[in-house]
């Protein structure tokens, strides 16, 4: 569900993890904290954010959500460390100053 959750956040912000301003991207870590048990016919929201920008990359948060009547429970939070990476030199590269200015406009879910 975070894979999906990113890769939608990015596409909101018409990039992909192999189309990010002439680079790609590549997973650091991962860190998930479970709050509620998950089913598969659940009705989950997940809100995805920016943050932790510097020289190379930057961090990536998710907040799950689980609809429970009429309110939604807090199910986990997450959190996963990007960097650029040029796929083609095979080396992180340096994180692009337009990428940042588009990411950092807020939570998206």
């Amino acid at each position: 569900m975070i894979q999906e959750a990113r890769q939608q956040f990015l596409h909101h912000h018409e990039y992909s993890e192999l189309k990010f301003e002439g680079f790609g991207l590549i997973m650091a870590d991962a860190a998930v904290e479970f709050k509620q048990q998950l089913n598969y016919a659940d009705i989950v929201r997940i809100s995805v954010g920016a943050d932790g920008f510097d020289k190379l990359g930057f961090d990536l948060f998710y907040k799950l959500e689980l609809k429970s009547g009429d309110e939604w429970v807090l199910a986990g939070k997450a959190k996963t460390a990007m960097l650029c990476y040029d796929y083609t030199a095979q080396k992180i590269a340096g994180l692009p100053e337009e990428a940042v200015k588009k990411l950092k406009l807020g939570f998206v879910g």
